[in-house]
């Protein structure tokens, strides 16, 4: 084609041609850069969590992990949507990672899937017959340094789908 003159319009054609499949392929490298430094952040802060297990997750948003590796957070959030993790704790949507925190008493913050997981724990070791009021939950979270509302624990309490303590409760 280089030495045909006459078909200057099928070399142009396949000159746009080149020019978008390389476009293509170092858009589609670039992407797979972001996606791989977000999941090394993710892995760097959430560390105890992969090697411990889930009582070890820590509060994290996604501005934590832009200011990590130097990206907005709205970039943050489009990697993360619809990606999956696989861990040696399972396989996890990406978003899993991003929680909110809960102060404790004792310094430092506990995720609130944390919270909601000791939640669940608490109701299913309690005596059928008294079960724990969400005030009684609170106060047996705050034994253990966590200070959470009332008003919180009936909230995660609801998103477990477990039952208020009236209804709970088993009279035989």
């Amino acid at each position: 084609m280089r030495r045909d003159g006459r078909q200057a319009d099928a070399r142009q054609f396949l000159k746009e041609k080149m020019r978008s499949a390389i476009w293509l392929i170092k858009s589609i490298d670039q992407r797979q850069r972001t996606i791989y430094k977000v999941a090394e952040s993710i892995v760097r802060q959430q560390r105890q969590f992969l090697e411990r297990g889930i009582e070890h997750l820590r509060p994290m948003v996604l501005r934590d992990v832009a200011d990590d590796i130097g990206m907005h957070e709205s970039t943050v959030s489009r990697v993360v949507t619809n990606k999956y993790m696989h861990t040696p704790r399972g396989l996890f949507p990406m978003k899993f990672f991003f929680h909110s925190g809960i102060d404790r008493e004792y310094g430092g913050d506990i995720s609130s899937l944390t919270v909601k997981r000791r939640i669940q724990q608490l109701i299913e070791n309690e005596d059928p017959k008294r079960p724990l009021s969400d005030s009684g939950l609170t106060e047996a979270l705050k034994r253990e340094g966590i200070n959470i509302a009332r008003r919180t624990v009936a909230k995660y309490r609801d998103e477990l789908g477990v039952p208020s303590s009236t209804a709970r409760k088993q009279i035989f």
